[in-house]
C-alpha cells in the first residue's frame, strides 16, 4: 500500500527565548525576573480595567503562600473555583509553593457536585470567586465541609470564612516573622494537583499530577510554541481546563502580556481593546470567527472582493511577496489588527480551517493533549506544519502506536492503532482507582490514551478516531456519556439508554440519547410518537438541572434491548 504524503508548510525557525522550569520555585523565579513588565490586564468586579505587573504578582503569591501557612493550610489540599483572574492564578501557584495540593474545579459544577468532589479527596479548604458565593454558601452545614472557606474578595460571616486580602495580610506578618517558602522539602515527583475529568463522582476520574508532570509540559510548550516575550495574549478559555492552564503558565515563563477576557459575549470587543498578537483557542472559536468574517463580508457586499483578495494574496505569496496583512487589514482589525498566530487544541480541527486563516495571514498551530498527560502530548512544529496532523511529540514525552496492533489503515498506508505515551508529562495515576490505573497503562508502562491514529515517516501524529466513549464537543468540552446516562437512569420511562454525539449543522455535535423505553410505563397500544413526546418532556426537565453543554438535544427510540457483554454491560461501540 502506497503511503500518503502530506505537504509540509515550512517557514523560518525563531530563537526560543525562555528559561526552562522544572518546579514551582523555578517558575516563581521566572515570574520575578520579568520585574515591572505588565503580566495581567483584567476587569475588576466593578468592571474597571486594571493591570498587575510580574513583580506585584510575585509578591502577592509569596504573601498568599505565607498566609496559607499562617492559617494552618501549608501542605494541605485546597480547591480553587471561579472565573479566570489574577486571584485564581495566584491561588494555584501559592498553594503549590506552600507545599500543598491544588485542586482546580469547574465553576459550572452544581453545589452537590462540589461537595462530592471535596469529600472524595478530603479537601481542607476551598477558594472561590464572588460569582460563586451563592453556590458555596449551600455547602455550609452540608454532608461535607472544608475547614476554611476563602473568597477572592467577599465578606466574612463566620470564623470558617476568610478572604484572600485577609490571608495576604497574615502572610506578610508571617514573612516579617521569618517565614520562607519550604524549598528544602520539594519533591518534584510527589502529588501536587488533583484534576477531575468530568461531572459526578460516579463517572469522573481524579487525575493526580506532580510538579514534574506540570512543569515539564510548561517547558515543552515554551520550547515548541512560537510565542515570545513581546506577545500579547487574550485568555478566553476557562482556567481550570488543563490546556488553558498549561499555556498560561508557559506564557508567564515567556514573559507575555496576558489580557483576561471577562465574558464570551465581549470576546470581539476585547480583541479590539487588547489587540492580541497570539491566542489559545478551541476549534469552536475558529469556526465562529471564520463564519463571522464571511457573514460580514456578504452583508457589506464585499464577499467577491474578499475572494479575489485571497487569490491575489496567494499568488503573490507563492512568488515570495507577502501582502496578506495589507490586503486583509480590515479583516484583521476585527481581532485588534495584530493577530499573527493561534494555538488550537481540545477537539479535532478541520484542516481546511487552518488554510482559511492562513489565507488572511494568521497561522494556526494544532496541538494534542489529554488531562492524564498534563495535558500536552504533541504540537505542530510552527516552522514545518502538516495540515491535518497534530504534530510531533513534545520534548517531555515519547509517542508510539500500540506495538501489538497489526492493522494497516488502507486510506493512508500506515499502521493504525491506539496512541500511547510515555514521559515526564504522564500522570502519577488516578486517585483511589486501582482498576482504572491497571486499565490505563500497558505492561511496559505506556499510558493508553484511548485515541486511534498513526505516525508517519516524519514523526507526525494523525488522529483517526477514539476508543474511549468520551464525546468531545466543538468547544473543547469533554462529555462523558456515562454521566448523562446516570441522570437519564432516574427517568422511570427509560429502560436502557446510551448517549452518543451526533453531527448536525456543520461542525456542531449534539448529545443524543438512544433509548429503549420501559414498556410498563406506557399504555399497551401507545405509539412511538407519543412515547417520544413523553420522553422529550421528561428529558427537558432533566436538562434544566444540567450545564448547557451537558444537555441532551435529541433522542432516538429503539424497539429492542441493546446488545450486552457477559457482564451485562452494553456494547457501546455497536450503537451507531
Amino acid at each position: 500500500m502506497k503511503k500518503l504524503k502530506v505537504k509540509i508548510h515550512k517557514r523560518s525557525k525563531t530563537k526560543r527565548i525562555y528559561e526552562p522550569v522544572s518546579n514551582i520555585y523555578d517558575t516563581l523565579d521566572r515570574i520575578k525576573s520579568h520585574g515591572g513588565k505588565t503580566l495581567f490586564s483584567y476587569f475588576t468586579t466593578e468592571h474597571k480595567l486594571n493591570d498587575i505587573t510580574y513583580s506585584e504578582f510575585y509578591d502577592t503569591t509569596i504573601s498568599l503562600a505565607a498566609g496559607l501557612d499562617a492559617v494552618g493550610l501549608s501542605g494541605r489540599r485546597i480547591a480553587v473555583i471561579g472565573e479566570t483572574s489574577p486571584e485564581w492564578l495566584c491561588t494555584y501557584l501559592a498553594v503549590m509553593a506552600s507545599g500543598g495540593v491544588i485542586v482546580p474545579m469547574d465553576r459550572e459544577l452544581a453545589p452537590e457536585e462540589i461537595t462530592n468532589f471535596l469529600k472524595w479527596i478530603n479537601a481542607d479548604a476551598i477558594v472561590y470567586s464572588a460569582s460563586l458565593e451563592n453556590s458555596i454558601s449551600k455547602l455550609h452545614g452540608g454532608e461535607y465541609e472544608p475547614q476554611l472557606y476563602i473568597s477572592f474578595t467577599g465578606n466574612k460571616n463566620s470564623e470558617k470564612e476568610k478572604n484572600i486580602p485577609d490571608i495576604i495580610r497574615l502572610g506578610q506578618e508571617n514573612i516579617n516573622n521569618g517565614y520562607t517558602l519550604p524549598t528544602d522539602n520539594l519533591q518534584e515527583n510527589e502529588l501536587a494537583e488533583f484534576l477531575f475529568t468530568s461531572g459526578t463522582t460516579g463517572s469522573s476520574k481524579c487525575v493526580m499530577l506532580s510538579q514534574k508532570n506540570i512543569f515539564s509540559v510548561v517547558t515543552s510548550a515554551c520550547e515548541t510554541v512560537d510565542f515570545n516575550p513581546d506577545d500579547t495574549v487574550v485568555s478566553v478559555l476557562p482556567m481550570h481546563h488543563t490546556y488553558e492552564l498549561a499555556c498560561t503558565l508557559a506564557e508567564m515563563v515567556y514573559g507575555c502580556h496576558i489580557c483576561i477576557n471577562d465574558s464570551l459575549s465581549h470576546v470581539i470587543k476585547n480583541f479590539k481593546l487588547f489587540r492580541p498578537t497570539a491566542l489559545v483557542l478551541v476549534p469552536l472559536f475558529l469556526y465562529t470567527m471564520h463564519k463571522k468574517i464571511w457573514t460580514e463580508a456578504r452583508n457589506s457586499g464585499k464577499e467577491n472582493k474578499l475572494k479575489i483578495g485571497i487569490i491575489a494574496a496567494g499568488t503573490m505569496n507563492a512568488a515570495g511577496v507577502d501582502m496578506r496583512r495589507r490586503i486583509f487589514g480590515e479583516v484583521l482589525q476585527a481581532f485588534g489588527g495584530r493577530l499573527e498566530k493561534i494555538i488550537c487544541g481540545g477537539a479535532p480541527l478541520d484542516p481546511l480551517m487552518i488554510e482559511a486563516f492562513e489565507n488572511f495571514g494568521i497561522s494556526v498551530y494544532e496541538g494534542y493533549g489529554i488531562t492524564e498527560c498534563s495535558p500536552l502530548v504533541a504540537v505542530t512544529p510552527y516552522y514545518a506544519r502538516k495540515y491535518g496532523s497534530v504534530g510531533r511529540s513534545v520534548p517531555c514525552c515519547e509517542v508510539r502506536i500500540d506495538p501489538n496492533c497489526k492493522a494497516v489503515n488502507t486510506d493512508y498506508g500506515y499502521v493504525d492503532g491506539e496512541i500511547q505515551v510515555k514521559g515526564t508529562n504522564v500522570m502519577i495515576g488516578y486517585f483511589d482507582n486501582i482498576e482504572g490505573n491497571a486499565d490505563s497503562f500497558t505492561e511496559d508502562g505506556w499510558y493508553r490514551t484511548g485515541d486511534i491514529g498513526y505516525i508517519d515517516d516524519d514523526g507526525y501524529i494523525f488522529i483517526t478516531g477514539r476508543m474511549k466513549s468520551v464525546i468531545v464537543l466543538e468547544n473543547g468540552k469533554n462529555v462523558f456519556p456515562e454521566e448523562i446516562e446516570e441522570y437519564l437512569g432516574h427517568i422511570d420511562q427509560i429502560s436502557e439508554c446510551v448517549v452518543v454525539g451526533r453531527s448536525s449543522d456543520g461542525n456542531k455535535i449534539e448529545l443524543t440519547a438512544v433509548i429503549f423505553p420501559n414498556a410498563e410505563k406506557f399504555p399497551e397500544d401507545c405509539d412511538e410518537d407519543t412515547i417520544k413526546r413523553t420522553l422529550e418532556h421528561s428529558i427537558a426537565s432533566m436538562n434544566r438541572k444540567l450545564p448547557s453543554f451537558k444537555r441532551v438535544m435529541r433522542i432516538e427510540i429503539r424497539s429492542t434491548e441493546f446488545e450486552k457483554t457477559n457482564t451485562k454491560k452494553i456494547k457501546r461501540h455497536l450503537v451507531v
